[in-house]
């Protein structure tokens, strides 16, 4: 795989002054022309040349406009950063549409890194992997420009570089541990880099191996495949826009024929009485919290998300079940309409933000699930967006598994007879009326689509790490209590 960087490409100082003018240009050029079309650009910079690395960066970013660029440098991952899932750091810094985000390392050399250290088995190198082509591919399926170059000399070249580096005070601090066990274990690395370079080069995300012997081939020829990347890119943008035709998919859902959906199974009769349900939702309470401070001493976080249907009682359940924790232990985030900043990145940055410390609860009043619910129902994302998000969820919310917190999803089930009844109460209650609006009723002309669209999600992202829990919640005594009583079981489950 390496053969091809290691001919001994050359340029001569003439042909790179002669190129340097028309390359800055170019490049500006291309930063306003993002900045218009609202691409964003991730560009991975990773290599056996890490010095080499540093100076390309650098020259990037003498070349480009530092406005509308960000370069985020990565060390080992510290404390604070292995307690949340390892793509957690990745995500967090995301570009926004129209700026470039240049990652040194990043995911990829973590993970090629805690292999060749054995901090990684075979199977957990080849599950990072796959996490590495789906995160990338999800980029690229928003819009995103993903291009990744691995800067590769030969193992001679690399030693005589360490050995000059440490020569120089003043240069002695470029190198690394890890750039002296890179070498010492030059061929077994270089195996691990090509099985990972190999799996996670694809179309819409692909690595260069650039030869970095000679840095002003190496700087030239970086530019021209970012150059010709990104243009490629905003050529397809034009293109789309110039096709583009109204999405009337959401008005057009299919609906089986006999009208049944996942969401029939639920048995909306169960109710509890007042006395069962006082004495039942004391006996919850005290049993979470309990568990909620165990959970904290043994750094356990949990995460959990509840959708359903308007009036579907998800506020006063929320309330219910935080409200024998410690204050301090949770945080309650009630999902909206996205801000601009959440707007201008992909559709999960937000929810990856969110992911609480350990020992913490983050209970989320409609998630990340929105995007195959209220955007796929309201034509808010096109058919391909939300057909793509269940692998995308599903990828997430596998990763929050793999890294051990407490995962629960909830969908709260009334009838729509129910809604109605709830609507109208709401309408006659003074400290209720703000909860009530023309878009609800407008919404409950489109129930059917909503309630094909929950079925299919359930359907698609009920997982044996993240299952979906159907409530029956026309009484909501009784859904309040098996609420906290299923989360009570997930952590114990757990602990």
């Amino acid at each position: 795989m390496f053969e091809a960087a290691e001919i001994g490409h050359k340029l001569s100082k003439s042909k790179f002054e002669k190129s340097e003018q028309g390359l800055r240009t170019s490049l500006i050029e291309m930063q306003h022309k993002i900045r218009l079309a609202g691409v964003p650009v991730i560009v991975v910079v990773a290599g056996d040349d890490r010095p080499g690395c540093d100076d390309l960066i650098n020259r990037l970013n003498a070349w480009l406009d530092p406005r509308f660029l960000v370069t985020n440098a990565y060390a080992p991952p510290n404390e604070f950063d292995g307690l949340r899932p390892r793509f957690w750091r990745y995500w967090r810094e995301l570009p926004p549409r129209g700026q470039i985000g240049i990652f040194a390392g990043a995911w990829s050399i973590r993970a090629m890194a805690d292999r060749l250290k054995e901090k990684l088995s075979e199977a957990d190198f080849l599950r990072q992997i796959g996490h590495t082509r789906r995160f990338e591919q999800a980029l690229a399926a928003d819009g995103a420009v993903v291009i990744k170059f691995w800067l590769h000399v030969p193992e001679k070249v690399l030693l005589e570089r360490l050995e000059e580096a440490e020569k120089h005070p003043d240069r002695e601090w470029r190198v690394q541990p890890e750039d002296w066990a890179m070498y010492e274990k030059f061929e077994q690395a270089q195996g691990i880099v090509e099985t990972f370079i190999r799996q996670t080069s694809t179309a819409t995300a692909p690595w260069h191996i650039v030869e970095s012997s000679d840095w002003k081939y190496r700087d030239v020829k970086v530019s021209e495949l970012l150059l010709e990347a990104v243009n490629r890119q905003l050529q397809l943008v034009e293109q789309d826009s110039a096709n583009e035709e109204p999405d009337e998919s959401s008005d057009e859902m299919a609906i089986h024929e006999d009208n049944l959906t996942i969401l029939d199974r639920v048995d909306l009769s169960l109710e509890l009485s007042r006395d069962d349900y006082e004495q039942k939702l004391e006996q919850q309470q005290a049993r979470l919290s309990a568990l909620a401070r165990e959970a904290h001493q043994q750094g356990l976080s949990t995460v959990l998300a509840f959708e359903g249907w308007d009036a579907a009682g998800k506020g006063g359940t929320i309330r219910r079940l935080v409200a024998s924790m410690n204050a301090h232990l949770y945080r309650v985030v009630s999902i909206s309409k996205p801000s601009q900043d959440e707007l201008a990145h992909h559709y999960l940055w937000r929810f990856w933000r969110s992911i609480p410390r350990p020992g913490h609860f983050q209970v989320f009043d409609r998630s990340w699930y929105g995007r195959v619910l209220v955007e796929r129902v309201e034509g808010f994302a096109s058919e391909p967006e939300w057909r793509r998000a269940y692998a995308e969820i599903n990828n997430f919310e596998e990763q929050l598994h793999e890294h051990g917190i407490v995962l629960a999803k909830f969908w709260l089930h009334i009838s729509k007879d129910e809604q109605l009844k709830r609507f109208e109460a709401r309408k006659n209650t003074p400290y209720k009326r703000f909860k009530i609006t023309d878009e609800d009723y407008r919404n409950r002309e489109k129930w059917d689509q909503y309630e094909e669209a929950a079925s299919e999600m359930v359907a698609r992202t009920s997982t044996s790490y993240a299952p979906w829990h159907l409530v029956a919640a026309n009484d909501k005594r009784w859904a309040r209590v098996y609420v906290i009583k299923t989360v009570c079981d997930a952590l114990e489950a757990t602990l």
